[in-house]
């Protein structure tokens, strides 16, 4: 337990750097702008517009992280250990990517807590989890993304450009089991709740298999030795 305790700090300490303080205060001002619109509005805030507001918080915790990890690593000067020794990097790189996606899905639960005080009374873990699948994506195109661009700022303009164009498609797919965004607590009025609950679970499907996809081939991408250690 003690080494275990060890491991995580340490890749705490490579994970995030020292930038990541900005994107968690960055997403908390976010957290607390819209908290704060939504206090003061005469507009009633129903559990679906709680699943909105968080996402885009998340989606910054998730953000940096995932997208300069292998900028971290350079930075840091242990891309020749990772790569040094067989399969380790895989190991490194899964036991982060596991801790990232924990401490998000913490600090997502913890701003639903907030908001199940603030706001309205919402199904806690059930809102972090539904949350989590879509970071979930997020999370992986930015470690996919990484291992292809090697880049921490090039990683990040292709991340926002991929994010533009989910959201896009989001107004357009409306309540389709495609859409990234799909809202687990905003059922449509024109289909039964079976149906909607089978296209639900379709989405869910589709974006975690593709989450497991991309850091598949992430990991793929990193037996390239020779692209990241020049």
């Amino acid at each position: 337990m003690n080494n275990l305790l060890h491991i995580i700090k340490y890749n705490l300490k490579i994970i995030f750097g020292n930038r990541f303080v900005y994107f968690l205060g960055a997403s908390f001002i976010f957290y607390l702008l819209i908290t704060g619109i939504a206090l003061f509005s005469d507009n009633e805030i129903g559990v679906e517009d709680i699943y909105y507001q968080l996402i885009f918080p998340g989606i910054l915790l998730m953000f940096f992280p995932t997208v300069f990890g292998i900028q971290n690593d350079e930075d840091a000067r242990i891309l020749e250990i990772l790569f040094g020794i067989p399969n380790y990097r895989y190991k490194v790189w899964l036991v982060r990517l596991a801790i990232i996606f924990v401490m998000v899905f913490v600090i997502v639960s913890i701003l639903a807590l907030f908001n199940n005080f603030l706001l309205v009374a919402l199904p806690i873990f059930e809102m972090g989890a539904q949350l989590m699948v879509v970071l979930l994506l997020f999370g992986s195109l930015g470690f996919l993304f990484s291992t292809m661009v090697k880049n921490g700022n090039g990683t990040a303009v292709v991340m926002v450009i991929v994010g533009l164009v989910l959201w896009f498609f989001h107004g357009t797919m409306g309540q389709s089991k495609w859409n990234v965004f799909l809202n687990p607590f905003a059922p449509p009025q024109n289909i039964s709740e079976t149906l909607y609950q089978t296209m639900l679970f379709q989405n869910r499907l589709i974006v975690i298999t593709v989450s497991v996809v991309a850091i598949l081939w992430g990991l793929i991408n990193l037996q390239r030795r020779e692209k990241f250690i020049k």
